[in-house]
């Protein structure tokens, strides 16, 4: 997942150590937030919106063990392609989106909730990627040194906009996790848009690409970008359900993603009581009513 494309659309274009989850509650950015806390009573303390969500990115052994299922599955995938290959034919390569997939921001969400901000910032996102405080997705180290002991290829394909420094940092996060292929032939970083398409469609001319991962529709193909409410999106995904889990690799993301863009039209949303509204309406969308 990348959140330099929710910043272009609002101006028109739109180590591998779990006890890392203590961070959230020790280690913070250097910088303070540039605003004063100005949230309603909704987004304070323990009513924090984003409480469930964190606690399960943070705690949950179900979490963890998505995470090793999917690089299972993808394992699996990249074995077969292998004894499957001939003389002749393309070299294997995996693509991969970088933020929630192969690495995780598990103490910027903890900041957020320490400061009661219960919404995606961007500018604490922009001082906190420069802070290395990242840690590695569950299985995803074992997994691309797997295909780099294999020669299979790894493609680091993410949308992220933090200034002149953005690719550096991408490479810094790549190198401070120890990936393999990170190189600037392997990493893109698209910093004025989330349209990875193009960027894939390249890569697939020269490499059989044995499968795509991430926590983003949005990170398998465009199509899934330009359907811009639930309804649409579910459609989508309906239209390609065998793709999932055999070319489609998909990790869990319950804080942020163009999920929240089909509800509220932005995928970084302001903290507004509207806003809160529209989430709460988004959760209660087939409520069970109790028969009188």
């Amino acid at each position: 997942m990348s959140h330099s494309f929710a910043r272009a659309a609002r101006h028109g274009a739109v180590a591998l150590a779990f006890g890392a989850f203590s961070l959230a509650a020790h280690a913070q950015p250097a910088a303070a937030p540039t605003a004063p806390n100005t949230l309603g009573p909704t987004g304070q303390g323990v009513n924090n919106a984003l409480l469930y969500a964190v606690a399960w990115k943070q705690t949950a052994a179900e979490y963890r063990a998505l995470y090793y299922q999917g690089f299972n599955i993808a394992r699996m995938h990249v074995e077969r392609a292998i004894a499957a290959r001939k003389p002749g034919d393309k070299p294997l390569a995996v693509v991969t989106d970088v933020d929630d997939t192969i690495l995780l921001p598990l103490n910027y969400w903890g900041y957020l909730i320490n400061n009661n901000l219960d919404f995606f910032d961007d500018p604490i996102w922009d001082k906190w990627i420069p802070e290395n405080k990242v840690v590695a997705a569950p299985g995803a180290k074992e997994f691309l040194q797997f295909c780099a002991d294999n020669k299979v290829e790894i493609h680091y394909v993410t949308s992220r906009e933090q200034g002149e420094k953005t690719y550096d940092y991408a490479m810094g996060h790549l190198k401070f996790l120890g990936y393999p292929y990170a190189d600037t032939q392997h990493l893109t970083v698209l910093r004025d848009t989330s349209n990875k398409e193009k960027r894939q469609d390249e890569i697939m001319k020269d490499f059989d690409v044995v499968v795509f991962l991430g926590d983003n529709l949005n990170d398998f193909r465009r199509k899934y970008y330009l359907k811009s409410n639930v309804d649409g999106r579910m459609a989508a995904m309906e239209a390609d359900r065998e793709k999932f889990g055999r070319n489609y690799i998909l990790f869990p993301n319950p804080t942020d993603g163009h999920w929240l863009a089909a509800i509220f039209g932005d995928s970084e949303p302001p903290p507004t009581d509207a806003n809160r509204e529209l989430l709460k309406k988004a959760s209660t969308r087939s409520a069970w009513k109790a028969k009188e």
